[in-house]
Parts: C-alpha cells; sequence; structure tokens
C-alpha cells in the first residue's frame, strides 16, 4: 500500500477544497440529470408491460377465434349426426327403435342450440378483446412516443456531460490519494449529511457560504493563517478562507475547462 505524502495543513485545505469544488462539479451534472434516468426507466416498465398486454390480449383473441371455429366444426358434426338417424328412422322396424333415434337427434340439437350460444358469447367476448387491445395499443403508442422524447432528453444531455463526468470522477480520486483517510472520512460524513452535498466551504462577507451566522473575526484569522483545520460550529462544514477558496476555485476551472 502505497504511503500518501505529508502535507501541511494549508496543503490539506487546498486539496480538501479541490476536491469538494469537483465534487460539486459532479453533482450539478447529475442534477442536470434530475429525475430523468428514474422517468426513463419507470416509462420502459410501463412500455415492457403495455407489450406484454397486449401480447396476452391478441393470444386470448386467437384461442377465442380457434374455439369459435372448433363450436362450428362440432356444429356440423351434429348436423351430421342428426342427418343420419333421420335416415335410419325411416328404415326402423319398431317404435322403440324410431323413440330411440328421436332422442339422438333431440340431443343434437340440443348440442347445436349450446355450441351456438357459446359462440355468441365468445364473439362478444371478441369485441370486448378488440376494444382493450385498440385502447392498449393507442396508450402504448403514447407511451413508447413519450419515452423516446424522454430517451433523447437523457442521451443529449448524457452526451454532452458523460465523458467530462467520467474525467472529473478519475480526478475526484487522484485529489484523494493525497488526502489522509481520516480527513476523507470526515469530508464524507459532513457531505453526506447535508443537503447541497458541500462539506467545505469558504468564508463569504463574514460567514461561512450557504450559512446566515456569521465568524467571529478571531476565528475569521485563524482560518485564513491556514495553520489548523476549522470546522463551523453551526454546520460541521470545514472552513476556508475566501483568498484560498478563489485561487483553486480558478485553478479547478483551468482543469474543468480543459476536460
Amino acid at each position: 500500500m502505497t504511503k500518501k505524502k505529508e502535507l501541511t495543513v494549508e496543503e490539506k485545505l487546498r486539496a480538501l477544497y479541490d476536491l469538494q469544488l469537483i465534487d460539486s462539479r459532479i453533482d450539478e451534472i447529475k442534477n442536470m440529470r434530475g429525475e430523468l434516468p428514474l422517468e426513463v426507466e419507470d416509462l420502459q416498465d410501463e412500455v415492457a408491460g403495455l407489450n406484454k398486454r397486449l401480447e396476452k390480449l391478441h393470444l386470448d383473441l386467437n384461442t377465442i377465434e380457434a374455439g369459435i371455429k372448433d363450436k362450428k366444426s362440432a356444429i356440423e358434426e351434429f348436423k351430421e349426426a342428426i342427418k343420419k338417424y333421420t335416415a335410419q328412422q325411416n328404415e326402423v322396424k319398431n317404435n322403440r327403435e324410431f323413440n330411440s333415434l328421436e332422442k339422438e337427434i333431440e340431443f343434437q340439437n340440443l348440442e347445436i342450440e349450446l355450441a351456438e350460444k357459446h359462440i355468441r358469447e365468445m364473439l362478444v367476448s371478441i369485441e370486448h378483446k378488440k376494444v382493450s387491445i385498440e385502447e392498449t395499443e393507442s396508450r402504448l403508442a403514447a407511451r413508447q412516443e413519450h419515452l423516446g422524447h424522454k430517451e433523447a432528453e437523457l442521451n443529449s444531455i448524457m452526451t454532452e456531460t458523460e465523458r467530462e463526468e467520467e474525467l472529473l470522477l478519475q480526478k475526484s480520486e487522484e485529489f484523494k490519494a493525497d488526502i489522509e483517510d481520516r480527513l476523507l472520512v470526515a469530508y464524507d460524513r459532513i457531505r453526506n449529511g447535508v443537503r447541497n452535498g458541500l462539506a467545505v466551504v469558504s468564508i463569504e462577507r463574514g460567514a461561512s457560504a450557504g450559512s446566515y451566522f456569521t465568524i467571529p473575526p478571531q476565528t475569521q484569522v485563524e482560518i485564513a493563517a491556514r495553520k489548523k483545520i476549522i470546522t463551523d460550529e453551526h454546520s460541521g462544514r470545514i472552513l476556508v478562507d475566501s483568498a484560498l477558496a478563489n485561487e483553486e476555485r480558478e485553478k479547478i476551472e483551468a482543469i474543468i475547462a480543459k476536460l
């Protein structure tokens, strides 16, 4: 494991503020994307769900149509049976055989009626399925169009920022390599504990940036001396003087401009 070089307090403050500026720029890039990645993911899930629903509706429709075909085929078989039994009635020699065939004919007619009833029910079901398919296709088309716009928007932002973010993340790791672990742990803890991700801030007009609490004059002198690391008693953030902040900001802006 490579031992980190020893830094003076001023060098530590500069390194921490540089890291903050880099990480803040990464935060800005992520904020530019906002909720877009989640919106795109949700829309993709919705489109996939609608496609699956559409697939099932078409499958159901095919099954019903096949059922109607089977019923019509069965009706033809029942009619053929009726013809056969009717013909046999003309050849019977007694009433018992005639009545037996009459019952078979009656049974076949009942089967035809039942099959026709089922066909009517299936035809109604087909109309309902077709309406559902039309509604689903319409919604799917609208969601696909919306998804296309959102994906294009996200891709545009990603194209503009992806390379910069990747290089910034590399720079962030480079800066971290020179900062002792104890300070990095404190930096990450503070950063994760505040809403805007600012763990290191400069003194602006007598107060820490982003805060309305005034820093006592003696503390401001100590911060400007850069002899020890001082934190804001109200927010816990690490404080640097404005001169140092301006110098490092110019340096980091120059680095970012070259990315």
